[in-house]
């Protein structure tokens, strides 16, 4: 049975969307969602929001740039990508989605006559991953 990397998140954008090119001319738009949950412990209702951060390749990227704004509530469809490297002599990871489906919700953000959904261009590799500094 093959391995299964998938995740489905739907939240609000916490800060505008990060559009930048690799120097090969790959568009990369970065972006942070805040996942809300609610769950009960003992008598009460507690409320835990959860940051995710989100990368955004190619066309994508760029044709919805000028609606991924802060409060913007979007759905996203994609793989958890996990980066290693080392600072000071400790190896440090992160871990993020790269996103192969951004879908526009309601609410927040600049217009409500945005694209309904986008897919994004084929998963970046690796190659680029590297040549990007933010």
């Amino acid at each position: 049975m093959a391995d299964i990397n998938n995740v489905v998140l739907v939240g609000r954008l916490t800060r505008n969307a990060e559009l930048k090119y690799t120097p090969g001319g790959m568009a990369v738009s970065k972006i942070s969602i805040a996942v809300n949950r609610k769950f009960k412990k003992g008598d009460e209702w507690v409320d835990e929001v959860n940051f995710f951060d989100v990368t955004i390749w190619g066309k994508t990227a760029e044709s919805l740039q000028q609606y991924l704004l802060k409060g913007k509530q979007i759905g996203v469809e994609g793989e958890l990508r996990q980066s290693r490297w080392e600072k000071d002599g400790k190896t440090l990871s992160k871990v993020e989605i790269n996103a192969n489906k951004v879908m526009l919700l309601g609410g927040g953000g600049k217009s409500e006559s945005a694209p309904n959904a986008q897919d994004t261009a084929p998963a970046a590799t690796d190659e680029f991953m590297d040549d990007i500094t933010f």
